[in-house]
C-alpha cells in the first residue's frame, strides 16, 4: 500500500504539471499574436480544457481504453459512457482483487492524467488558427476532435489497439498528442487562409506579437509542465526510469533551443528569440516519443535535429503561403514526426523498428488529415469559419466577446 501511495502521489503531481501546461500554451499564444485578439485566444484555451475534461469523462476515456477483446481488429471499440467503477473497490483494486495498473496509480488518477493530455491536441490547433477563425466553428471542431477523433486514434497505441500489437512505440505522445494536433492545425490553416497583410506579392511579412516576454514565460511554463508530461508517462514513481526521463527531456529541450537559435542566426543574421523559444519546444516534442529509451547523448542529438527542423519548417510553411502565427505546425507536427521516427534510430530497445514507427506516423496522418478536413470543410461550407475583414482588422475581442484585454492600454493596430 505504501508503494501504491507513493506512485499515486507522483502521478497526481504530474497531472497538476500537465494541467499547468495549459497556462503555458495560453501565454505563448497571446504573446505571439496581437493584443486585439487576446480575449479570443484565452477564451478558446479555457473552453478546451473545461469541455475537454467533460468529454473525456462522458466517453473519451472509454473510447481510448476500451479493452480490445482477443481477435479484435484493434481499431474501434467502446467500453461505455462515464467512468463507472463497477465492482472496483476504492478505485485501486479490480474486481478480482488485483491492483489496478499493477499498483502504479488509481483508476481515478489514470482518468485525470489522461484527460489532461486529451485537451492538448485542440490547444495546438488554437494557436495555428489564431486571429481569424470564428469562435463558434472552432468550438464545434474542438468537441468533435477531442471527443471522438483523439481517443479513437489514441486507442490504436495506448489502448492496446492494432499499432500497439504491431510494435509501434510512442512513450508520451510525439505522435499521439502533438502530431494529432499538428495534422489538424495544418488542415485548418490551409482551409482558413492567411491573415490580412501576412503575404505581400507572395512574400511573407512579419506580424509581430504584442508581448514576447509573456511568450517567453509561456515556454518556460511548458518546459516545467513537460516534467509531468513525460515524467508521468512512466506511470509510476520508479526512481531510475523517472530520473532518466527527466534528464533526456531537459537535454533535448536545451539542445533544441541552442541549435535553433544558432541555425536561425546563420540563416537570417539575427538572434531571434522566438526561434530560440520554438527550438526549445521542438526539442521537447522530439524527445517525447522515446524519452524512456534514449541515452542522454541521443537526447541531445534528437533535440539538436529538432532545432534544425524548426528553422527550416517555419521557412517551408511561409514558402507554402500557410499562415501559422505561433509556429504550431513546425513545432508539433514536424518535430512530432521526427521524434517518433527517432525511436526507430536511437532507441536502446532492439524491438523498436524504424519501419514500424513510419507505419505508425502514416496511420495517424491518415486519420487526422481525413477527419479534420471533413470536420472543418463541412463547417466552412455550412456556417463559414472565417471572420469578416472588418472583424479581423478591428480585432476578435471586440466583435466576438465585447471585451478588451487591456482597456487602459490600447495600441492603435490594424
Amino acid at each position: 500500500m505504501e508503494l501504491l501511495t507513493t506512485n499515486n502521489v507522483w502521478m497526481m503531481i504530474c497531472t497538476a504539471l500537465v494541467f499547468f501546461m495549459h497556462l503555458g500554451f495560453a501565454f505563448l499564444e497571446i504573446g505571439l499574436t496581437r493584443q486585439k485578439n487576446t480575449i479570443n485566444i484565452l477564451f478558446k484555451n479555457i473552453f478546451i480544457i473545461t469541455v475537454g475534461l467533460l468529454l473525456y469523462y462522458i466517453g473519451g476515456f472509454n473510447l481510448m481504453y476500451p479493452g480490445f477483446a482477443d481477435g479484435s481488429s484493434g481499431i474501434l471499440d467502446f467500453a461505455g459512457f462515464g467512468i463507472d467503477l463497477g465492482d472496483m473497490q476504492n478505485s485501486f483494486t479490480t474486481a478480482d482483487g488485483s491492483l489496478y495498473a499493477d499498483g502504479g496509480y488509481t483508476w481515478y488518477t489514470d482518468f485525470l492524467f489522461q484527460g489532461m493530455f486529451a485537451a492538448t491536441a485542440a490547444t495546438i490547433v488554437s494557436g495555428a488558427v489564431a486571429e481569424r477563425m470564428k469562435i463558434g466553428p472552432f468550438m464545434i471542431f474542438t468537441v468533435i476532435y477531442v471527443g471522438l477523433i483523439y481517443p479513437i486514434a489514441g486507442s490504436w497505441k495506448w489502448g492496446g489497439g492494432f499499432l500497439d500489437k504491431l510494435g509501434f512505440y510512442d512513450f508520451a505522445g510525439s505522435t499521439l498528442v502533438h502530431s494529432v494536433g499538428g495534422w489538424a492545425a495544418l488542415v485548418a490553416v490551409y482551409l482558413l487562409g492567411s491573415r490580412i497583410g501576412k503575404f505581400k506579392d507572395g512574400k511573407p511579412q512579419a506580424i509581430p506579437g504584442h508581448n514576447i516576454p509573456l511568450s517567453t514565460a509561456g515556454v518556460l511554463i511548458l518546459w516545467l509542465g513537460w516534467f509531468g508530461f513525460n515524467g508521468g508517462s512512466v506511470l509510476s514513481a520508479d526512481p531510475a526510469l523517472t530520473s532518466l526521463v527527466l534528464v533526456t527531456t531537459c537535454l533535448a529541450a536545451a539542445s533544441g533551443g541552442v541549435v535553433a537559435a544558432t541555425v536561425s542566426f546563420l540563416k537570417y543574421k539575427n538572434l531571434d528569440l522566438t526561434m530560440f523559444l520554438n527550438g526549445i519546444l521542438g526539442g521537447l516534442v522530439g524527445i517525447t516519443a522515446g524519452a524512456d529509451v534514449m541515452s542522454p547523448e541521443s537526447a541531445i542529438i534528437i533535440g539538436a535535429i529538432a532545432g534544425v527542423i524548426i528553422v527550416f519548417a517555419v521557412a517551408l510553411v511561409d514558402k507554402l503561403r500557410l499562415d501559422d502565427p505561433v509556429g504550431a505546425i513546425a513545432v508539433h507536427l514536424a518535430c512530432g514526426i521526427w521524434g517518433t521516427l527517432a525511436v526507430g534510430i536511437f532507441s536502446t530497445n532492439p524491438d523498436h523498428s524504424f519501419l514500424t514507427q513510419l507505419i505508425g506516423v502514416g496511420c495517424y496522418a491518415g486519420i487526422c488529415l481525413v477527419s479534420s478536413f471533413l470536420i472543418i470543410f463541412t463547417l466552412k461550407k455550412a456556417v463559414g469559419i472565417r471572420v469578416s475583414e472588418r472583424e479581423e482588422l478591428e480585432g476578435l475581442d471586440a466583435h466576438e466577446h465585447g471585451m478588451d484585454a487591456y482597456p487602459d492600454f490600447r495600441l492603435n493596430e490594424h
